[in-house]
């Protein structure tokens, strides 16, 4: 009776873990769109799945399933067990899984998903005339450091030119935009956070 109990508990903790794994599916796969900038509409016309069962995963109301799940992570470019929330194997490494977005290149440098993600994005040149300025506005706090090339920053009413070096950070809430402005590449990291979540840098003092 007592072994049988025992087990009683085992598979009461079992379920708990399973729930809370599923729980955990819709708010990752939102903060997952959200650093994207992508809309439902946009992601319902990459994976196939319609704009109601998108809303409904995020939101907790439908039961996340591998074949609504596997054209995510291949949409996003990510692993299953991220949006899944799997346990850590303990490898350090960093798969790098870039993708394309907005006709850029995007390499994650950080595993999970959720917090502060870094980025690192490629731009390619112009080939021709530059294309409109479409400001964009979304929760979260950008920082944006330039590694090579130019980028334009169209930020509220100002408009910047980022050489190799410089940083920009903002609160994603002031309407947004970023351009190539040569025939070159631009290479630049970007940080992402949640609202609020700004980024926090120290410096030992010089000495004197």
């Amino acid at each position: 009776m007592a072994a049988h109990e025992h087990g009683a508990e085992d598979g009461g903790t079992a379920d708990d873990e399973f729930s809370s794994v599923l729980t955990g599916v819709g708010p990752r796969l939102r903060a997952l769109r959200t650093e994207r900038g992508t809309t439902l509409a946009q992601l319902s016309g990459t994976t196939g799945i319609s704009l109601s069962t998108l809303s409904r995963l995020e939101s907790g109301g439908r039961k996340p399933t591998l074949e609504l799940l596997l054209p995510l992570a291949k949409a996003y470019g990510v692993q299953l067990d991220e949006l899944v929330g799997a346990p850590d194997t303990g490898d350090p490494r960093v798969t790098f899984r870039p993708f394309n977005r907005h006709g850029m290149t995007f390499v994650p440098l950080t595993r999970h998903i959720g917090g502060v993600n870094a980025y690192k994005q490629v731009m390619p040149g112009l080939t021709g005339p530059p294309g409109p300025v479409e400001q964009r506005v979304h929760e979260g706090y950008e920082w944006l450091y330039v590694l090579s090339g130019r980028l334009r920053l169209v930020l509220g009413e100002h408009d910047l030119v980022l050489k190799a070096g410089e940083v920009a950070e903002f609160d994603t809430r002031t309407p947004h935009w970023w351009g190539n402005v040569g025939p070159e590449p631009v290479e630049f990291l970007s940080l992402f956070g949640p609202q609020g979540e700004r980024m926090h840098v120290r410096a030992k003092p010089t000495g004197k």
